[in-house]
C-alpha cells in the first residue's frame, strides 16, 4: 500500500460524516467540531482527489456520483475499523486488574479496603498477587504494583499511596522484665522477618547497631507475621498504619519508630493504562488521603 497517496485520515472522517449524516453541520456535531472545519477537510479532500464529491442542492447538499462511489467504500472501511477497536477494547476492558504488593501490605491495609472498591465498581474484577519479590510490570499481565522504599534518596515524583512511620514493635509478652532504651538491646530479642527481605540487619545498620553474635530470626511470608508478632512470638518492623490500633490498645508496644521513614507507591506497567485500572489508581489515592485526614 502507497501511504503517501492516501488522504489524511481526518479529511476521509470528515467526508465519511458528511456522507452518513446528510450535511456540514450535522457533521460537525458528531466530530465535535464546527461544521466550518468540516467543510474544510472536505474541500482538501476533494483538492488532493482532483474530483468534485459534495455539492450543494437547493438549501442542503448531494453527494456528487464520484462521492457516493467513495462514500460506500469509506464507510464499509471505517466500520471494519470500528468493529476491530470494539473487539480489542471489549476484550481488554473484561480482563481482570492484576495488582502485585507485599503479604503484609495487602493483609493489613488493602483487603479491609476493598469492600468499597467493589461496592463502587462493581463491575471490575481485582487479581491480587501478595509477594515480595519484584514482579515485572507488562502488558497482557501485572497492570500495577504497589511497592515500598524507605522515602530517605527517593524519586518524590510518585503515585504515593502513604507515607508511613515504620516502628518495631511487640506483644507486651515478649519485652516483659526486658530494660529497652538503645537499638542494641533488641538484639536477644526473637526477631520475625518477612520472606525474601533483609530489614532485621538494614535496620540495625541504620541505627549505629554492630552485630557481633548471630540474631534469633524467623523467615515467613508477610501475611502470616502480624498474627504470630500479637501472640508472642516474636517482634518486627513495619508500617505504624498497620498496627496503629493494636498500639492503642496495649496489645502491641511500639519500641522504636523511624519517622515518615516508609513510602508505599504506585507503579504502573508502560503504556497506557486501561480505564478500569485508572479507576483503581484514582481509588487507591482517595483511599490514601483519607487517611491524612
Amino acid at each position: 500500500m502507497n501511504w503517501k497517496n492516501l488522504p489524511t485520515l481526518n479529511s476521509l472522517k470528515a467526508f465519511a460524516a458528511v456522507a452518513d449524516t446528510g450535511g456540514y453541520s450535522q457533521a460537525g456535531v458528531a466530530l465535535n467540531v464546527t461544521h466550518a472545519a468540516v467543510i474544510q477537510q472536505v474541500r482538501s479532500l476533494e483538492s488532493h482527489l482532483g474530483v468534485s464529491l459534495v455539492v450543494r442542492d437547493g438549501r442542503g447538499i448531494s453527494l456528487t456520483q464520484e462521492g457516493e462511489a467513495l462514500a460506500r467504500e469509506v464507510m464499509a472501511g471505517f466500520a471494519t475499523i470500528h468493529r476491530g477497536v470494539e473487539n480489542l477494547s471489549s476484550v481488554d476492558k473484561d480482563r481482570p486488574i492484576q495488582i502485585t504488593m507485599s503479604p503484609a501490605f495487602a493483609v493489613s491495609w488493602l483487603m479491609p479496603r476493598l469492600i468499597d472498591f467493589q461496592s463502587r465498581y462493581p463491575h471490575i474484577t481485582l487479581m491480587l498477587n501478595p509477594t515480595s519479590e519484584i514482579m515485572e510490570l507488562k502488558p497482557g499481565g501485572i497492570d500495577l504494583a504497589i511497592r515500598y522504599r524507605a522515602t530517605q534518596g527517593g524519586d518524590s515524583n510518585t503515585d504515593n499511596v502513604m507515607i508511613a512511620d515504620m516502628v518495631i514493635v511487640a506483644a507486651p509478652s515478649v519485652i516483659a522484665g526486658s530494660m529497652i532504651s538503645h537499638a542494641a538491646d533488641l538484639i536477644d530479642l526473637p526477631w520475625l522477618q518477612e520472606l525474601g527481605t533483609n530489614e532485621v540487619a538494614q535496620w540495625m545498620a541504620s541505627h549505629g547497631v554492630d552485630l557481633d553474635r548471630p540474631m534469633s530470626i524467623s523467615h515467613m511470608p508477610g501475611n502470616l507475621i502480624m498474627d504470630s508478632v500479637r501472640r508472642g512470638d516474636g517482634i518486627t518492623y513495619t508500617a505504624r498504619p498497620f498496627v496503629d490500633k493494636e498500639i492503642q490498645s496495649g496489645e502491641l508496644v511500639e519500641l522504636f519508630c523511624d519517622p515518615a521513614l516508609g513510602q508505599y507507591y504506585i507503579k504502573t506497567r508502560p503504556g497506557i493504562l486501561r480505564p478500569s485500572a485508572k479507576a483503581f489508581v484514582s481509588w487507591l489515592k482517595e483511599q490514601a488521603a483519607k487517611d491524612l485526614e
